[in-house]
């Protein structure tokens, strides 16, 4: 007999982040065996036990774990779905990835460009997205003119927000990636954060792009691409956070 916690198994079936898994459980969206169950740590054997999301059926034989680098273009949802019929990062996915149930590990403005992470690996989603993981990001942004230094030092010092004051930021000129004319590295993943911070000191951003997440880098990948990253990739990752 093969068991598994609810939430570890949930999770990694690919039914959404940790976090959103843990949120089901506790609110009594899901049944195991026709009861429901809040206890996340709740036994599950897999090969009897019947599980239902508001009353929806939940394969939860092992699949394939995958996790996809995508150039995001300009104009995309970074969600799984979207109410108001938008087009999401998944209608970019080729044919063979569409039921794989991955999910973007984090997000990235509808106007942004870059680099996106989508996984049906619920532990790597959760270290990614998780505030405690400080899981670092770069972005290359266009400006109209330039930074003063005073502008610089408060960005690489921290800006207040309505939800908070940022960590201290890196910026750089970017000389040779036109039209972008900065870099910025930023550790949080506030709400459309750099936006806001350059916001903040005056300077309205025209293009950002998202270049780096950690060590892993988007490269010469073509926007409207994906690429499969490897185990060894995943792990550097997850060693990272």
């Amino acid at each position: 007999m093969t068991t598994q916690t609810l939430l570890k198994l949930l999770t990694e079936a690919g039914i959404g982040s940790r976090r959103r898994v843990a949120e089901a459980i506790i609110n009594k969206h899901v049944k195991v065996n026709g009861k429901i169950v809040e206890d996340l740590r709740y036994p599950i054997n897999t090969e009897t036990d019947f599980i239902l999301i508001d009353e929806k059926p939940v394969e939860i034989t092992p699949k394939k774990t995958v996790t996809l680098m995508l150039h995001k273009p300009e104009g995309f949802i970074s969600t799984a779905s979207d109410e108001k019929g938008r087009k999401t990062v998944l209608d970019i996915l080729p044919e063979k990835y569409r039921r794989l149930r991955l999910y973007p590990a984090g997000r990235l403005d509808r106007d942004s460009t870059g680099l996106i992470l989508l996984t049906n690996d619920g532990e790597l989603t959760y270290r990614l997205t998780h505030p405690r993981y400080e899981f670092e990001k770069e972005y290359l942004i266009y400006i109209e003119g330039q930074l003063r230094k005073d502008e610089k030092q408060k960005l690489e010092r921290g800006i207040r927000l309505e939800d908070g004051i940022t960590r201290p930021a890196i910026v750089r000129e970017a000389k040779f990636s036109p039209p972008f004319n900065y870099s910025i590295t930023i550790h949080e993943g506030k709400k459309r954060q750099v936006r806001r911070m350059l916001e903040k000191v005056g300077h309205r951003v025209l293009a950002l792009k998202r270049i780096r997440m950690g060590n892993l880098k988007l490269g010469n990948l073509k926007e409207g691409k994906t690429r499969e990253l490897s185990q060894q990739e995943v792990r550097f990752l997850v060693n990272q956070s």
